[in-house]
Parts: structure tokens; C-alpha cells; sequence
């Protein structure tokens, strides 16, 4: 079932079986993922999403936050997107956490057009525990992340911490 809250004419909030969604922790480093699609069914994709990690032995779903629509930003001439966020714990480091959620990516058919390109999903490592690192591949915490609504009003509804 799913339920639509609009927040004002151009961010709609959106409630599913698993967005948002709470359990017990069972360990590990915390980290926040930021999901976000504009091509297909992408509320359809993130339920697939939910179901794959639950199934992964790379990661375990805390929490979710509820599903955001809200306008493309950078480029423009496109679709709104669909964001969420997901509270994980995984043993894997940062690093290798962006390479399994490259993988993870490239399985529900992400293609790498150009910068801000439509997609059917994009994973963001927003933060991983306390971790600040500035590499050519990853930066920690995501920057800009405080300046995005497709990642603050996610957050605003989320009631773990990292």
C-alpha cells in the first residue's frame, strides 16, 4: 500500500510496505545510503532494493526513511526524482562498501551517461560512521548533503543516529 503526503507544490512524501521501516541493530559500522531513481518504477525498484539487502551478507537494514519525490537538480530537462534514505551496518570499510554499492547499481541497470543524467538508481554514501576521508573515488561525509532536501527531509523522519 502505498500513501502520498504532499509537502508543498513541488515535494511529495511517500510511505510504503518497507519505506520507512525500523528494526534492531545487530552491529557492525553504521552507515547512511542515499537512494535515488527517475527512470521506471522506481518505487517499485527501491522495494526490489529493500528485498536485495535484505538478502546481502554485505549489509543490514536498520532503518528507512520515507520515499521523497522532488525536482531534478544540476540538470534540469528531466524527470522528478524519487529519494530515500537507509541506515545500514556493514563490516565491509568504506571503500569497499562503494564498490559493492557500484555493483549493486549496475544490477537494477544503472548507466553512466553523463553528470546528473536520468537513472534508474543512484547509492550515495552520505556519511559511514564518523569517517572523514577525501579521495578520488569517495568523499565522507557526501558533500553537499546538507544543502539537499532530496537527503534532509528523508532524515528529518528518521529516528536512529549514526
Amino acid at each position: 500500500m502505498v500513501k502520498r503526503k504532499q509537502l508543498d507544490k513541488n515535494h511529495t512524501l511517500i510511505s510504503t510496505p518497507h519505506f520507512p521501516y525500523n528494526t534492531k541493530s545487530k552491529g557492525g559500522n553504521k552507515a547512511l545510503l542515499g537512494i535515488g531513481g527517475n527512470i521506471g518504477d522506481v518505487i517499485r525498484r527501491f522495494e526490489h532494493l529493500f528485498c536485495y539487502f535484505e538478502r546481502s551478507p554485505f549489509v543490514h537494514i536498520v532503518e528507512t526513511a520515507p520515499i521523497l519525490k522532488n525536482p531534478p537538480f544540476g540538470y534540469t530537462e528531466q524527470d522528478d526524482f524519487y529519494n530515500s534514505l537507509l541506515l545500514v551496518e556493514t563490516r565491509l570499510t568504506p571503500q569497499a562498501l562503494l564498490h559493492y554499492m557500484l555493483r549493486v547499481e549496475r544490477v537494477f541497470g544503472r548507466k553512466r551517461s553523463f553528470q546528473d543524467a536520468p537513472r534508474t538508481l543512484d547509492i550515495d554514501i552520505i556519511f559511514y560512521e564518523n569517517v572523514k576521508m577525501d579521495t578520488e573515488t569517495l568523499t565522507l561525509p557526501h558533500p553537499g548533503w546538507m544543502k539537499r532536501s532530496s537527503v534532509l527531509v528523508p532524515l528529518s523522519h528518521m529516528k536512529g543516529r549514526l
